[in-house]
C-alpha cells in the first residue's frame, strides 16, 4: 500500500465523510420542517432519516477474498423528499481477478481499502431538482480521491443550473483553475446516456484518480465538494418546495427517473464497484428513484 496515503489519511478521509453525512442529513431533515405548501409536500408529519449499519462478511486475513468493513445506510422519506439516501461506507478486501486489472495499482496487488459518501435524493415535488453528490478515497499500490455532484432537474432552468454550476466553479478555482472546465467536461461526457443521445441532467463536475503528489491538498479539494452541494443544494430545493405541481408535471418526473435507472444500471461506475467489491446491495442501490415510469 501506497505510504502516501496511510492509516492517519485513511482516519482523516472516513471522519470527513461521517461529518458531511451529518450536516447533509440535517439541512435536508430541516427542510421537512419548513415547508408549508400548498401541494403534497406539506401534508404529514416531516420526514426524519433512518439509519441502519451493515457489515461486509469477513474472511481469513491475508488470504484471497478476504474482506471487512461496512458502512452506514441513511434514508429519508418524507413530504419535499420522496427518497433521500445519505449513505457512508469504508470497506477493505481485495479485488478479483476479473476486476483488478480495471482499477489503478491492483494488479501489482490486488488489495484494496475504500471510504467514501454517496448521497441521491429524489423531491416528491417535479419542480424540485433531483441531485447526486459523491466524493471516495481509495487506496491500492496507489491512491486517490473521486467523485463529484450533479444536478437533474425535470425542468431546466438557466438560474438555476447557473447556480449550481457557480457553486462548484467556486469550490474548484480555490485550488486549481484548470479544475473546473476539466471536470465539467468530464461530467457531461460520463452522466450521458448514449442510446438515448441525451444528458441525464445539467451536469456538475466529475472527477477521478485525483492524485497531484499533495494528500492535503487533494483531500482539502474533495471536502470543498462536498461543502459546495452541502451550500447550493438545500438552498435550491427551498426556492421551489412551496409551489404547487400539476398531475402533468408529476408524470414527466417519473418519466424523468426511467431516464436515472437506466443510466444507473446500465453506466455508473459507482454501482458496478459497489457490487464487485462485496458491498451491500440496498446501499449501492439507493441511488434508484420511486414511482418511476417508461412512456
Amino acid at each position: 500500500m501506497t505510504e502516501a496515503y496511510g492509516d492517519e489519511h485513511k482516519a482523516q478521509a472516513r471522519a470527513w465523510f461521517e461529518k458531511l453525512r451529518d450536516d447533509l442529513c440535517a439541512a435536508l431533515e430541516t427542510i421537512e420542517d419548513d415547508v408549508v405548501g400548498p401541494n403534497p409536500s406539506s401534508e404529514g408529519a416531516p420526514g426524519r432519516f433512518q439509519r441502519q449499519a451493515w457489515e461486509r462478511p469477513v474472511a481469513d486475513q491475508g488470504t484471497e477474498g478476504a474482506e471487512g468493513g461496512g458502512g452506514v445506510m441513511s434514508i429519508l422519506r418524507g413530504r419535499v423528499f420522496e427518497k433521500a439516501g445519505v449513505n457512508v461506507s469504508t470497506v477493505h478486501g481485495t479485488f478479483s481477478e476479473e476486476f483488478r486489472a480495471r482499477i489503478p495499482g491492483a494488479a501489482e496487488d490486488p488489495r484494496f481499502w475504500a471510504s467514501g459518501i454517496s448521497v441521491v435524493i429524489h423531491p416528491r415535488s417535479p419542480l424540485v431538482p433531483a441531485a447526486h453528490m459523491n466524493t471516495r478515497m481509495i487506496v491500492t499500490t496507489k491512491g486517490w480521491f473521486g467523485g463529484g455532484g450533479d444536478l437533474t432537474p425535470v425542468f431546466a432552468e438557466d438560474e438555476e443550473t447557473a447556480r449550481f454550476h457557480s457553486a462548484y466553479r467556486k469550490a474548484c478555482d480555490a485550488h486549481d483553475a484548470d479544475y473546473y472546465p476539466k471536470f465539467k467536461k468530464w461530467c457531461d461526457e460520463y452522466f450521458y446516456l448514449p442510446h438515448r443521445d441525451e444528458p441525464r441532467g445539467v451536469g456538475g463536475i466529475f472527477y477521478d484518480n485525483l492524485d497531484s503528489g499533495d494528500w492535503a491538498a487533494d483531500f482539502a479539494f474533495t471536502q470543498d465538494v462536498g461543502r459546495a452541494f452541502l451550500g447550493v443544494y438545500p438552498a435550491l430545493a427551498r426556492a421551489k418546495m412551496d409551489l404547487p405541481w400539476t398531475g402533468e408535471q408529476r408524470q414527466a418526473q417519473r418519466v424523468k427517473r426511467g431516464r436515472y435507472v437506466e443510466f444507473n444500471l446500465l453506466y455508473d461506475r459507482g454501482t458496478l464497484f459497489g457490487l464487485k467489491t462485496g458491498g451491500n446491495v440496498e446501499a449501492i442501490l439507493m441511488s434508484l428513484p420511486p414511482d418511476t415510469a417508461w412512456p
